[in-house]
């Protein structure tokens, strides 16, 4: 005996990955990801993507960089990316609601930037040690 409601007919009911879907705007679905927000743990992520969503601005959480222990997948910041035509009107809907921490575009490169100190700290750190040991050995003779 099949367990469907026979009083239903040929309904199609849509997914909630379909209702999600008719509630983009397209003009909003264009460009690379970009980062728009802070969210402190899933809940207020959630929240802000609910949001965006209620504009027509798709959205997604990732996980910040350093919090990715599986053991505390609920906790954590996240970080909220939308597509770069959306970029705007969601700093605009996030500045409204003040829900969570908004994140401005900065000028440049700063992934670049970030690298080049890290490998200046790296070889300025070198650098000292190689003059200690250096200054141990003179002693030492």
């Amino acid at each position: 005996m099949p367990l469907v409601y026979s009083g239903a007919g040929n309904v199609d009911r849509p997914t909630p990955t379909r209702e999600r879907a008719r509630k983009v705007n397209p003009e909003y679905s264009r460009g690379e990801p970009v980062r728009v927000a802070f969210a402190r743990n899933q809940a207020e992520s959630d929240l802000v993507q609910n949001l965006l969503l209620e504009e027509g601005i798709p959205s997604m959480a990732r996980r910040s960089r350093g919090f990715d222990v599986p053991d505390f997948l609920a906790a954590g910041p996240r970080d909220i990316l939308v597509p770069e035509s959306g970029s705007e009107a969601a700093r605009d809907v996030l500045r409204e609601t003040d829900v969570a921490e908004t994140v401005e575009p900065t000028p440049g490169s700063p992934v670049g930037a970030l690298g080049f100190r890290i490998a200046l700290a790296v070889f300025g750190g070198g650098l000292i040690a190689a003059l200690i040991a250096w200054l141990l050995v003179r002693a030492g003779s």
